[in-house]
């Protein structure tokens, strides 16, 4: 679980709350109409800009800003040298049954064993990681959509708001309804970008990024092993993907 984004979310939403809480009674900052126009327009225009396939995929994705196992570069390396050490001593087909932290790793594995060209499994797992990328990138995309169409939205309600109000100031009653909706739209859609939606595509962001540089990483460490490199030169290469701070004094 990501505590970062939960934290994060919670607390945002619960100062503003108490804030409106402090003022008085909370649901005069409820407004239906408000509500539909940001959340339901923000939504459909949103589909309007792609297709039906990637928007209904953000469903899986957005899970990662919220529950997310990452896998530190330290374990893939010690897991890749050990695997090395295996081949050295057994051959590839040693690997066959080996226990493994990922399943793009356990894919590459089972290409070693099963005796591919090395051109051929640098192709596939390069094509895999591409893919993973793209699915991601698509639902950065569509969240950071969200964060420019809600603030639109919502000042297309306030918009609304005002001319239901000018167009019946004879009628006092009807002021009040209508200045709602008109401030109501406004702190909806900035709240819906500000607080939701941008945070949540840059959080994907990150976690596209750690996978992708998990994914590389393994691609290298599979491609030596296959190659016969010496362990301890394999563990030495793939140091590399550590931040400098991190890496072995002797190495700098």
């Amino acid at each position: 679980m990501d505590i970062a984004t939960i934290v994060g979310l919670l607390g945002a939403f619960g100062i503003v709350v108490a804030a409106m809480a402090s003022g008085g009674d909370v649901g005069v900052f409820v407004n239906t109409p408000s509500l539909l126009i940001v959340m339901g327009g923000a939504t459909f225009v949103v589909l309007i800009k792609f297709t039906l396939a990637q928007f209904l995929g953000i469903g899986k994705i957005i899970s990662k800003a919220f529950m997310f196992k990452s896998v530190k570069v330290e374990d893939i390396i010690a897991e890749t040298v050990d695997m090395a050490d295996a081949a050295r001593k057994g051959g590839l087909l040693s690997l066959e049954d080996k226990k493994v932290s990922t399943e793009f790793m356990n894919r590459g594995v089972q290409l070693l064993v099963d005796g591919h060209d090395p051109d051929v499994v640098k192709a596939l797992l390069n094509k895999e990681k591409n893919l993973m990328t793209e699915r991601h990138s698509a639902a950065i995309n569509i969240f950071k959509a969200i964060g420019d169409v809600g603030p639109a939205m919502g000042m297309i309600g306030t918009l609304v708001g005002l001319v239901q109000m000018l167009s019946n100031m004879s009628d006092p009653k009807s002021i009040g309804p209508a200045m709602a909706v008109a401030l109501l739209t406004t702190l909806y859609g900035s709240m819906l970008a500000t607080m939701f939606a941008l945070p949540i595509a840059d959080k994907l962001e990150i976690r596209r990024d750690e996978e992708e540089l998990n994914q590389m990483l393994i691609i290298d460490g599979l491609l030596a092993i296959q190659a016969g490199q010496n362990p301890r030169v394999i563990e030495q290469m793939l140091r590399n993907y550590l931040p400098e701070k991190k890496r072995p004094a002797d190495e700098d």
